[in-house]
C-alpha cells in the first residue's frame, strides 16, 4: 500500500511573531478550495523484510512484513512472495477494504555495473505472469508501482532516466493488453525513489503523455535512523520547514512542466530512513493518522495565522459532514497555545495582503470576525475535540491519551474514539507536545458545499 500526498494540498503556515505568542488567530478563507487530497491521503505500507533486518543495533520487523505477518504466520520464503501467499494477503487486503498500490521489481533482467548503474532492458515476464494470475483470481490491484529507489543515485543501485522511461512505456501497454478486459483500469506509478529534479523531469519527458499516471517519491527528512539529534529535529519547526517545502514545490514544477497528466504521490515516508527509530514510532502518529482518516474530508482551505512558528495549522473540509475540521500540532514543549478561530466571510484585506500583525489589529480583527459566517453566532453552537498527548507528557510515548484517557486495544479491536465538546465559538486549548483535531460542524464554507 501507498502513502499518497497530493503534495500542493498542505498549506504550511509558519507564524512569525518572535515573542511567540500562546494566544493565536486562525482565520480560514472557506469561500475557495485551495487543493484537494486523494482519499486514502493516509495509507500504511507493508514491507518485505525479513526478521534478520537490522539496523543501528535494531531489528524492528520481526514477524511484520509482507512475507510473515501475522495473517496465521504462513512462514518465511527467503524474499520470494509466492502464489499462495499472494492469495491469502488477498484475504486480509479485502477483509481490511484496503487499496493495494503493488511494487514491481524493475531490475529483472539487467546487468549490474561496479559503479551501481543497472544497464540493459527489463524483462516482463515475471510481471506478466504475476499480474495475469492477480486478474484471473479477481484480486482488485488500484496501482502497479515500478521499481524501487534506482531513480537518480539510487540506493544500492540505480537506472538511467532514459532506460526507465522505456521500461514503464513497455509496463503500460501490458498493463493495457492485460486488464483490456476489465471493468477496473489500474493505474501505473514510479519511480518510487529519491526525488532528482533532472532524472524526474526526463523520465516524464521521455516516457511521454499519460504514461506514469503518478509519480511517487520518498521522504525521510529527519536523515538516519542512528541519529541522535532525531528528536530535537522532530520539534523544531525551522527544520521542518527548510527540508520540505523546496523538495515538494520543486516536484510540483516539474510536474507542471513536463509531466501535467501526472499526479504527485509520496510512495514512502516514514521519518527516519533504514527502519526508522524507535522515537519516530510513536503511538501518536498511528492515532493521529486514523484521526485524520476519519475526520478531515478532500478539500484543502487556505488560512491565515498570527502568533508562534511552533503551533501547525491545517484546515480541510469535515469528512461526510457539513462544516470543516482543523488539525492543530503544537511543536513546544512549554507553551499552552489558546487558538481562536475565525471565518473571513466578514473580513476586508488588502489585496496581495494578509494578516496585520499589529496586537492592536488583531483585537480589532476578533470583534469584527465570524467564526463560522453570517448563519450563526449562538453560543449553543459545539464543536467535537480531540486532543492526543503521549503518556505523562512524552509525545515519544507509545502509550496516547484521547482528551486525557489512556487508549487500549479491547481484544485485539480499537476503541470507540470519543470526543469532548466545547463551545463552538471559545478558543480551543492545545497543550504543549499535542495534537488536536477539531471538528467544527456549522462552519459556513461554501467551498465544501459545492
Amino acid at each position: 500500500m501507498i502513502l499518497q500526498f497530493l503534495l500542493s494540498a498542505l498549506f504550511l503556515i509558519t507564524g512569525i511573531s518572535a515573542d511567540e505568542s500562546p494566544d493565536i488567530t486562525v482565520i480560514v478563507r472557506g469561500s475557495d478550495l485551495l487543493a484537494e487530497v486523494d482519499d486514502s491521503f493516509v495509507c500504511a505500507t507493508l514491507d518485505w523484510w525479513p526478521p534478520e533486518k537490522c539496523n543501528y543495533n535494531q531489528c524492528p520487523w520481526g514477524q511484520a512484513s509482507v512475507l510473515n505477518l501475522s495473517t496465521g504466520l504462513f512462514g518465511f520464503s527467503q524474499g520470494c512472495l509466492s502464489l499462495a501467499r499472494w492469495d491469502e494477503l488477498n484475504l486480509l487486503f479485502e477483509k481490511g477494504g484496503a487499496i493495494i498500490t503493488f511494487g514491481l521489481n524493475a531490475l529483472n533482467g539487467r546487468d549490474s555495473l561496479d559503479n551501481g548503474m543497472w544497464v540493459g532492458n527489463w524483462n516482463s515476464t515475471n510481471s506478466r505472469e504475476f499480474i495475469e494470475y492477480t486478474i484471473s483470481k479477481g484480486y482488485q490491484v488500484d496501482s502497479w508501482e515500478f521499481g524501487n529507489e534506482l531513480s537518480g543515485r539510487g540506493v544500492g543501485a540505480r537506472v538511467s532516466a532514459e532506460q526507465y522511461a522505456q521500461d514503464v512505456i513497455e509496463l503500460k501497454a501490458l498493463l493495457k493488453e492485460l486488464y483490456r478486459d476489465s471493468h477496473t483500469k489500474p493505474i501505473l506509478v514510479a519511480p518510487g525513489g529519491f526525488f532528482d529534479q533532472q532524472w524526474y523531469a526526463q523520465l516524464l519527458q521521455d516516457s511521454g503523455l499519460g504514461v506514469v499516471d503518478a509519480l511517487t517519491h520518498h521522504v525521510y527528512n529527519l536523515g538516519g535512523g542512528d541519529d541522535s539529534h532525531i528528536e530535537s529535529k522532530i520539534l523544531n519547526p525551522w527544520y521542518l520547514s527548510q527540508t520540505a517545502t523546496d523538495k515538494f514545490r520543486n516536484l510540483q514544477l516539474t510536474i507542471e512542466r513536463h509531466g501535467p497528466w501526472s499526479r504527485a504521490w509520496v510512495g514512502e515516508a516514514g521519518g527516519a530512513y533504514n527502519s526508522g527509530n524507535r522515537q519516530t514510532k510513536t503511538g501518536l502518529m498511528k492515532l493521529s493518522a486514523l484521526l485524520w482518516h476519519r475526520l478531515m474530508g478532500k478539500g484543502v482551505l487556505s488560512i491565515d495565522m498570527s502568533g508562534s512558528s511552533y503551533l501547525r495549522a491545517y484546515a480541510l473540509c469535515a469528512k461526510r459532514k457539513s462544516g470543516i475540521t482543523l488539525l492543530l500540532i503544537n511543536l513546544s514543549t512549554s507553551i499552552k497555545f489558546s487558538v481562536t478561530v475565525r471565518n473571513d466571510l466578514n473580513v476586508l484585506l488588502a489585496e496581495g495582503g494578509g494578516i496585520q500583525w499589529g496586537n492592536a489589529f488583531i483585537r480589532t480583527l476578533k470583534r469584527t470576525v465570524s467564526w463560522i459566517g453570517r448563519k450563526a453566532s449562538d453560543e449553543s453552537v459545539h464543536r467535537e475535540e480531540y486532543h492526543l498527548t503521549g503518556a505523562d507528557g512524552n509525545c515519544l510515548s507509545q502509550t496516547v491519551l484521547l482528551n486525557g484517557n489512556p487508549l487500549e486495544l479491547v481484544d485485539g479491536e480499537i476503541p470507540q474514539l470519543v470526543p469532548v465538546y466545547a463551545p463552538a465559538n471559545s478558543p480551543v486549548k492545545v497543550d504543549p507536545l499535542s495534537i488536536a483535531f477539531v471538528v467544527f460542524p456549522n462552519f459556513e464554507a461554501q467551498a465544501c458545499s459545492s
